[in-house]
C-alpha cells in the first residue's frame, strides 16, 4: 500500500502553529513511507474563503519545507459531492429536516430536563403529508441529515450495530457509541455542503489511507466510518494526536492571530524551531531543534505522543531558533545576510551569531564593525583611553591581537578585569555588551579603532 496523506485547511484565516502540527505529522509520516502528501483546500464557504489566504497558507508551508505532491481545492469538485448526496438520498439515508434552529434548541433542553441525551429524534422521516405543506407554506427549506446505521428505527444495513470500532494508530482501539449521536446535518439549508461529506468524498476520491489529525475529531470519526461504507468506499486509517495548548490551557485560534506561521517568519525565527516545537511537543522526545524535516521524520513514534494535551511555552520557539542560528554555518545564511544589506565576510558571521537570537540581529552588529560608532568614554577613563591608543599594535591583525594590545594596556596602566576591558569595549562600539572583540577587533581594523579611542 503507497500511504497518501492529506492536509486540508480552511482559507479563511493564516494558519497557526497549532495547524500545522497535523500538516506536519502528515507531511513527516508520507516522506518516511515513501509516500504522498495532499494539499487540500477546504473552500467551499465561498463568503469566507479567499485566494489570499490559500496563497498564505501555501508560503507558510513551503517556508516550513513542506512541498505538496498535489493541490487541490474542493470549490472545483462540487459535482463529486452533489452525485454523493444524491445516492444517499436514493438509498434512503439522506433525509430532509424542516426544523428551525430554535425549535431544535428547545428539544434538546427538554431533552436535558427529562435526564435524556439530547439527539435528535429523526423527526424528519416522520412528517405528515400536513406538516409538508406547513413547512411549504411557510418558506422552509430543509436541511439534510444522515441516517446513521444504529438500531433506533431497525435500519436496513448488513453492517447494523450500535458501536464503530478502529485502531487508531496514534491512539489504540477506539469505540463511538453512534446510538447517542444526532444524525449529522451534511447539507445546509442554503444548499451548502457542511466539512463531513466533500471531506469524505474526497479521501475515497483521492485515495486517501490516513487520515492524521487532532484529537477533536474522534468524535466525528464513527459518523465518518458509516458514511464511507454507505458510500462503498475503503476506510482509511485514522490517527488523532493530542492538541497544542497555551500554557493556561486554551485553544489556539487563527482569528486571532495567536502564533500565527507568518508573524513567527516575519519576526526572523527558524523553520525548523517551528517545525521542532510544534511536532515534539507533548511526546515523549524531549523538545531540541531538529536539523532538517528528515531528521524530524526519525524522531516521530506515534506510540510516543501524549493522550493529554500538549501545552507549551511561546517563548520556546525563540530559544529554540537561537539555538539553530548559533550552529549556523556562514554558507547557510551568506545570501540572508547579503539581503539584509551586510556584505559581511565568514569571520563575521562567526564573530556575532553567539549573539543573534536570528540571523536578523547579524544587521545590529554590522554597524558596530563599519560605524558609525559613538564612544562612550567616561570622564574618568580618558587618560587610560589615550594610554591605550598609544599602546594599539601595528596590522596585520588577528585574533591574537586583542590579548597582545590588553596585555600590554594592562602592564602600563595597572588596570585589571572589568576596569581593564568595560572601557575599551564602551569606547570601541559604545556597548557595554556584544560579541568577543578577540573576534571583533581585526573586522573593526586599525584606522577604525584608532578613530574611536581618540
Amino acid at each position: 500500500m503507497t500511504v497518501t496523506v492529506r492536509f486540508a485547511p480552511s482559507p479563511t484565516g493564516r494558519i497557526h502553529i497549532g495547524n500545522v502540527r497535523p500538516a506536519l505529522f502528515n507531511w513527516l509520516y508520507a516522506q518516511k513511507q515513501g509516500g504522498s502528501f495532499i494539499l487540500r483546500f477546504d473552500d467551499t464557504d465561498r463568503e469566507r474563503s479567499t485566494q489570499e489566504y490559500a496563497d498564505s497558507i501555501l508560503e507558510d508551508l513551503t517556508w516550513l519545507g513542506i512541498k505538496p505532491n498535489r493541490i487541490e481545492r474542493q470549490s472545483d469538485r462540487f459535482a463529486l459531492y452533489d452525485a454523493a448526496a444524491e445516492k444517499l438520498k436514493e438509498a434512503g439515508l439522506l433525509y430532509a429536516c424542516y426544523e428551525t434552529a430554535e425549535e431544535l434548541e428547545r428539544r434538546r433542553n427538554r431533552a436535558r430536563a427529562l435526564g435524556k441525551p439530547p439527539v435528535y429524534d429523526r423527526a424528519g422521516l416522520k412528517y405528515t403529508d400536513e406538516q409538508l405543506e406547513k413547512f411549504k407554506e411557510e418558506g422552509r427549506v430543509p436541511h439534510w441529515r444522515f441516517k446513521l446505521p444504529n438500531h433506533k428505527d431497525g435500519d436496513p444495513f448488513s453492517f447494523e450495530r450500535t458501536e464503530v470500532h478502529w485502531d487508531d494508530v496514534i491512539r489504540g482501539r477506539q469505540t463511538v457509541d453512534l446510538a447517542s449521536l444526532s444524525d449529522p446535518v451534511l447539507i445546509r439549508g442554503d444548499g451548502t455542503y457542511l466539512y463531513t461529506l466533500p471531506s469524505i468524498v474526497d479521501d475515497a476520491d483521492m485515495g486517501v489511507t490516513h487520515v492524521i489529525r487532532g484529537e477533536d475529531h474522534v468524535a466525528n470519526t464513527g459518523v465518518q466510518i458509516a458514511i464511507f461504507e454507505a458510500l462503498g468506499a475503503k476506510v482509511p486509517m485514522f490517527g488523532h494526536h493530542n492538541l497544542l495548548t497555551t500554557a493556561s490551557g486554551e485553544g489556539l485560534s487563527k482569528r486571532t492571530g495567536a502564533l500565527s506561521i507568518s508573524s513567527l517568519r516575519e519576526a526572523g525565527y527558524e523553520p525548523m524551531a517551528v517545525c521542532s516545537l510544534a511536532v515534539l511537543t507533548g511526546t515523549s522526545h524531549a523538545v531540541e531543534p531538529a536539523a532538517d524535516l528528515d531528521a524530524l521524520a526519525d524522531m516521530i513514534d506515534f506510540t510516543g505522543i501524549s493522550k493529554s494535551a500538549a501545552k507549551f511555552d511561546p517563548e520556546e520557539v525563540g530559544h529554540l531558533s537561537a539555538r539553530i542560528v548559533h550552529g549556523l554555518p556562514y554558507d547557510q545564511v551568506a545570501a540572508r545576510l547579503d539581503a539584509l544589506g551586510i556584505q559581511a565576510s565568514e569571520a563575521f558571521w562567526n564573530a556575532v551569531k553567539e549573539n543573534c537570537n536570528t540571523v536578523k540581529d547579524a544587521a545590529q552588529w554590522w554597524p558596530v564593525v563599519t560605524g558609525p560608532v559613538t564612544p562612550d568614554i567616561a570622564h574618568e577613563d580618558r587618560e587610560f583611553i589615550s594610554q591605550a591608543r598609544d599602546l594599539l599594535p601595528e596590522e596585520p591583525w588577528d585574533e591574537t591581537t586583542w590579548g597582545a594590545w590588553t596585555k600590554a594596556v594592562k602592564e602600563a596602566t595597572g588596570r585589571k578585569g572589568k576596569g581593564l576591558f568595560m572601557p575599551l569595549r564602551k569606547a570601541l562600539t559604545g556597548l557595554t555588551h556584544g560579541p568577543d572583540l578577540k573576534s571583533l577587533l581585526p573586522l573593526i581594523g586599525r584606522q577604525r579603532t584608532l578613530d574611536r579611542l581618540a
